[in-house]
């Protein structure tokens, strides 16, 4: 007899990912988008002239990444391929996440469109956002 590990969380999450693959949600279009089957932690910073979003996507390959930025929203997705293995047995856990992200972020009316770039480093996307440059104030006088 062999003996499993209960892990009642892991359940949880397994069926959160089948729940949302079940409600799919459609675009304006009417066709499907993917829900994530993962999601990268990110961290973002306001530096003095840009934004800068950090993702950890290891395992990625950066043609696989896909940023765009539209209405004020930028995008990021893409999908780590999983290894294909027709045989389960013999692993004693599955823990690794494979499958398709998608993140989006409401960017401030200060960012520029533009000015927007990515890189991808041992795993480590950064996307840069550039901030508009900045008007100065102009004092008015007022005539008599």
């Amino acid at each position: 007899m062999t003996l499993m590990k209960y892990e009642p969380w892991n359940l949880l999450e397994q069926m959160r990912r089948e729940m949302d693959h079940a409600m799919d949600a459609r675009t304006a279009e009417g066709s499907s988008v993917a829900t994530s089957d993962w999601v990268p932690a990110v961290d973002i910073k306001e530096e003095k002239d840009s934004f800068v979003i950090v993702a950890d996507i290891p395992g990625v390959d950066p043609k696989d990444i896909e940023v765009r930025m539209e209405s004020g929203m930028l995008t990021i997705k893409g999908e780590k391929e999983s290894e294909k293995k027709e045989e389960r047995e013999g692993y004693k856990r599955v823990e690794r996440s494979f499958g398709s992200f998608y993140r989006r972020f409401s960017l401030p009316d200060t960012a520029d469109a533009e000015k927007i770039t990515a890189k991808s480093n041992n795993g480590v996307l950064e996307v840069r956002i550039g901030k508009q440059e900045q008007v100065q104030p102009r004092k008015i006088s007022v005539n008599s």
